[in-house]
């Protein structure tokens, strides 16, 4: 009864033989493997992007952050929600990485903070570069798919955000840890959901959806592929041994694995979001990939604990009323099974 996180899942047997296939004998490192050079080809077919320039890396914090800084002079500000994962789980790394560049943050909808609204984020340009060279520069957008609240932009909403990023001339970052489980959940196209839709970079990630550890960079303007390379070595993030990289992210590109493993993980949160509709528990945000933040009573949570359930309280301690609601966050990976899913819900 695992719902902590979708990190914490087992990876899947094509990933684990990929892996031993790719520890035979000898290969050039750093990204010359011939694995690499199928992973480019695959991905640029994926995307409908054949100039795309794509670079691999060991985590999201490092997509991201590399990804920004390549897009991100040191005193321009980034724009994004107060929920991002850029702003709330990487530790400063955006900043650090950029060399100093802040983060602005853009308010969502009432009553939600995890997706900025056109208005918004057009308002919360217009404030800057305001103060000459006594203020932040205005710099790239970043938004999450499938937001860190478990919520999707559609298609229509990302060329709305990417209409106004045009209407300054800022380029358009997507963090897409979750990107699988937003594009089967959406039924478009990557291109749909990207370049078509004017990001002009995305971090594509893998390991939230069962990869060992490794997330792609994509760039769709091929001009940005020097300094991140750079950028890469530089910070340290580049693999001597990169063929475990490219291996992984071969195995999860072939036979739509990563597609495979994202319809299964939603399906999964889509059996836990009924089970939890069934038994009455009031939903924070509506689930529309395959995360949940839904509250029930103190005395549940601690029911659920004792027998084992692992996930995360969201708004208050274990301690307390036994009555009181206390909201929760549960994630759904590819792998647990719908007699775990069964045994959660018997216990509520």
């Amino acid at each position: 009864m695992f719902f902590a996180s979708d990190n914490s899942g087992p990876i899947p047997a094509q990933v684990l033989q990929a892996l031993t296939e790719a520890n035979t004998g000898y290969a050039m490192g750093y990204g010359a493997d011939a694995e690499m050079e199928q992973v480019t080809t695959r991905i640029r077919e994926i995307f409908e992007a054949p100039d795309a320039a794509v670079y691999l890396v060991a985590t999201g914090t490092a997509a991201n952050s590399l990804a920004l800084a390549t897009l991100c002079k040191p005193f321009e500000t980034i724009f994004c929600t107060p929920t991002a994962h850029i702003h709330e789980d990487e530790c400063n790394a955006p900043e650090f990485y950029t060399g100093g560049a802040k983060l602005t943050l853009v308010p969502g909808a009432v009553g939600f903070d995890d997706k900025m609204t056109p208005e918004a984020l057009r308002a919360t340009i217009a404030k800057e570069e305001t103060r000459g060279v006594h203020g932040p520069q205005r710099g790239p957008v970043s938004l999450t798919q499938v937001t860190e609240r478990g919520t999707i932009y559609s298609l229509a909403e990302l060329q709305a955000l990417s209409a106004v990023t045009r209407e300054f001339g800022l380029p358009l970052h997507m963090d897409g840890a979750r990107f699988a489980n937003a594009l089967v959940a959406l039924d478009c196209t990557p291109a749909e959901m990207t370049w078509k839709a004017g990001v002009n970079a995305v971090s594509f990630g893998g390991t939230k959806n069962g990869l060992m550890g490794v997330e792609a960079v994509i760039f769709f303007d091929p001009k940005h592929a020097w300094e991140f390379e750079l950028r890469r070595k530089r910070g340290g993030h580049l693999f001597s041994k990169h063929r475990y990289l490219s291996a992984q992210m071969l195995a999860y590109l072939t036979n739509d694995l990563w597609l495979t493993n994202a319809r299964a993980a939603n399906a999964n949160c889509a059996t836990l979001t009924a089970g939890l509709h069934q038994k009455g528990a009031p939903f924070l945000h509506d689930p529309q990939a395959n995360m949940i933040f839904a509250a029930l009573p103190r005395a549940t949570h601690q029911r659920l604990y004792d027998n084992g359930a692992s996930y995360h309280l969201w708004d208050g301690p274990l301690e307390g009323n036994p009555d009181e609601l206390v909201a929760a966050r549960f994630v759904c990976d590819w792998a647990i099974s719908r007699d775990q899913i069964d045994q959660f819900l018997n216990l509520i």
